[in-house]
């Protein structure tokens, strides 16, 4: 069965696993989740991630999750635009998440970046989604 949000699907299987205490999770890989689990290992929301191939064609992405004193270090993961409502942003007009202490994560023309990477490139796309 197809699934119509992939990247929801991600973003929610590490919400539950955060909830459910466990400290691997693990997804259908793909560039874009992948592109966006870098991203998240670069601003230390992750330990690693790492993609598993099953059989020709076909593979998945062990996510290993970060804890800080027992508290996940992702407190709030969120998808901003969906299949449904794409949103995009020009640069100037991206607000700042949680005063500047979450991210967003945006797919430009550059690529998959953060929110200060892309006001460092001076480049707008869509916001995939906001972490805290």
């Amino acid at each position: 069965m197809s699934m119509s949000d992939p990247l929801g699907d991600l973003l929610t299987r590490i919400r539950n696993a955060h909830g459910a205490r466990q400290t691997r999770c693990v997804a259908p890989a793909s560039r874009l989740k992948t592109d966006v689990l870098d991203v998240l290992k670069r601003e230390g929301y992750i330990r690693a991630w790492r993609v598993e191939e099953l059989r020709a064609g076909v593979s998945q992405i062990e996510i290993e999750l970060k804890y800080s004193e027992g508290e996940p270090a992702i407190k709030e993961i969120k998808r901003v635009s969906k299949p449904g409502r794409r949103v995009y942003s020009k640069i100037k007009e991206l607000p700042k998440f949680y005063s500047g202490l979450g991210i967003s994560i945006l797919s430009t023309p550059r690529g998959v970046m953060s929110d200060a990477e892309a006001r460092a490139a001076n480049v707008g796309g869509e916001v995939l989604c906001r972490v805290f």
